[in-house]
């Protein structure tokens, strides 16, 4: 079975000739499903001969939204059953200008970031571009109006999933499509070098975030293994690239722990470090994780250090903590899930 959410319009128009079907029947297919229809069954203006054929030979797999919390603050976080029954997560934000989803490039991840619980399980899996796009079909569903931004920052490092990424991001601006603007899109990586030169000759309008969370080399490889292959050097050289290349701002994304990157000492490297680049630095309360070695500061340090930043002429904001009574950051709701045998953690069975 072909996953129609994989094909662009021109492919799907091959596909269903090479079926014997009129190829502008493509257009109508998938008009209904980014209409949010997903059933062949339900697209009237599609004969019951065609109807048939698509059910032989295709498939429109949105994931299954087994387990959906909801926040205090109104974030809304998603298990999501893929169609081979591996569990994803994905997150619906509500913001003053619309709806926002936090969607995962991967199941499970390899990059080992001591912080995280996305890694713990390890890569098993890269998902394609019809999977990403299925998650924000499935929670534009729940949120009944639709989804105006993205962040690729759920489970999985996006740019160890390149190709399909790429592909992704191509198919989701596309006015065919979900017609998500790629200066409404934000890519969060860990910092793989090569990849990010490659992403910047891609060319694109998406915001590139940074996840640094230390700014020297031998801090940072304790809490982040990518580090070791791509340490900040060749990580700032392909970011300078990334910049004389697009233009563009980049975000850095710093996870502050308790009294080990909330010092005014960190705050000076983290001054050394981005000087010359045109960049934003997001503080983030870090989430803490079950059995998590790392705890979070209290706000009077976590506003000192923006403070200081600041001082240095450094652009910095705190993120705003969402979801947190849910378990909303990568993967403490799924590692919750797992490690009670899939049974009940709380919130709406779907």
């Amino acid at each position: 079975m072909i996953n129609i959410l994989d094909l662009t319009p021109e492919e799907l128009k091959q596909k269903l000739k090479e079926s014997g079907e009129k190829p502008f029947r493509a257009d109508q297919i998938l008009n209904w499903i980014y209409e949010g229809v997903f059933s062949f069954d339900d697209m009237k203006n599609l004969g019951e001969g065609t109807r048939a054929l698509l059910k032989r030979e295709f498939s429109v797999d949105v994931p299954e939204i087994i387990k959906l919390l909801k926040s205090v603050d109104g974030t809304r976080k998603g298990l999501l059953k893929l169609k081979d029954s591996h569990i994803i997560e994905a997150v619906l934000m509500k913001y003053e200008h619309g709806y926002s989803v936090c969607i995962s490039t991967q199941v499970g991840c390899r990059m080992g970031c001591s912080f995280c619980a996305s890694t713990k399980e390890g890569l098993i899996r890269n998902l394609t571009a019809g999977e990403m796009i299925g998650q924000i079909l499935a929670l534009q569903q729940v949120a009944g109006e639709r989804i105006s931004n993205l962040v690729l920052m759920g489970s999985g490092e996006p740019l160890d999933n390149f190709d399909e990424v790429a592909r992704f991001l191509g198919m989701v601006s596309s006015p065919w499509g979900l017609a998500i603007g790629q200066r409404h899109i934000t890519l969060s990586t860990c910092g793989i070098a090569p990849r990010i030169r490659d992403f910047a000759d891609l060319d694109n309008q998406v915001t590139l975030a940074i996840s640094l969370h230390q700014p020297t080399q031998a801090e940072r490889q304790k809490l982040m293994p990518v580090a070791w292959q791509h340490d900040l050097t060749s990580l700032f050289e392909a970011l300078r690239y990334y910049q004389t290349k697009t233009n563009r701002r980049i975000s850095f994304e710093y996870a502050l722990v308790d009294g080990v990157n909330d010092t005014p000492e960190a705050a000076q490297a983290l001054r050394v470090l981005l000087r010359g680049l045109k960049c934003h630095v997001n503080l983030i309360p870090l989430n803490e994780i079950k059995d998590g070695l790392y705890k979070k500061p209290d706000l009077k340090k976590i506003e000192a250090f923006r403070a200081r930043l600041e001082s240095f002429n450094i652009p910095t904001t705190i993120r705003r903590e969402m979801g947190s009574d849910i378990d909303a950051a990568c993967g403490q709701l799924k590692r919750s899930f797992l490690d009670q045998g899939g049974d009940d953690v709380g919130g709406e069975d779907v």
